[in-house]
């Protein structure tokens, strides 16, 4: 079996647990309303604007017989740039100011996520912070296209608010079988446990985003 049907197969049941979020399930029944929407932007413009900062950091911490794989971080940093913003346009774009979004604090699950991708990184083993890319690009590779359709429709928004899920939905197939590739070069046994365990680790923190963003929701109704 290669490395990365490994990595998927023994994280199906953190992956369960993410997919299994309330508000998934809510955004697919239709019943979502735009703060939900904005709301789970704010927070992927919390966590989205570390992600060159901290391939960055990876690329600083291999080692020169690492160089195929920092020339591969490379690659990532150079489709990263910006995305960030474009999360911000998508805000603008549903009648929010992107500024106050730009200066606001994340929820702490997004705060923990993040600071536990640099504590991986650079305490840890900086090879399985490739745990995070596998959990964040497959999920979005997985619902993306369909959850931006069902909330353009539910909630009559324009095309112009859905650049950041529609740039991680079916047209990043290209980056998830980059990704298979990659992982299938790594051979050694203790850096591809630190890649599972890692996206283990990340489906749950993010699963968890999800789920207060729901329980925001039932706190604001009540």
């Amino acid at each position: 079996m290669s490395f990365f049907k490994q990595l998927v197969l023994e994280t199906e049941q953190e992956r369960a647990y993410l997919l299994g979020s309330p508000i998934i399930a809510r955004c697919f029944e239709g019943d979502i309303e735009l703060n939900d929407y904005v709301n789970f932007l704010t927070e992927a413009y919390h966590h989205v604007k570390h992600t060159v900062p901290l391939l960055m950091t990876l690329g600083g911490k291999l080692t020169e017989q690492q160089e195929w794989l920092r020339e591969a971080v490379a690659e990532y940093i150079e489709e990263e740039l910006g995305h960030q913003e474009w999360i911000l346009n998508d805000i603008a774009a549903c009648g929010f100011d992107k500024e106050a979004t730009r200066r606001s604090e994340p929820l702490i699950q997004t705060e923990l996520m993040v600071s536990y991708a640099y504590d991986l990184i650079t305490r840890i083993e900086p090879v399985a912070f490739f745990g995070m890319v596998h959990v964040l690009e497959g999920t979005s590779v997985t619902i993306a296209d369909m959850a931006a359709a069902k909330i353009k429709d539910t909630l009559n928004l324009p095309n112009a608010a859905f650049s950041y899920l529609r740039s991680h939905g079916s047209l990043d197939q290209e980056h998830v079988k980059f990704f298979e590739n990659l992982m299938n070069k790594i051979d050694c046994p203790k850096q591809q446990q630190a890649i599972i365990r890692s996206a283990k680790r990340f489906y749950v923190l993010y699963g968890n985003i999800f789920r207060a963003l729901d329980v925001t929701k039932q706190g604001a109704a009540a």
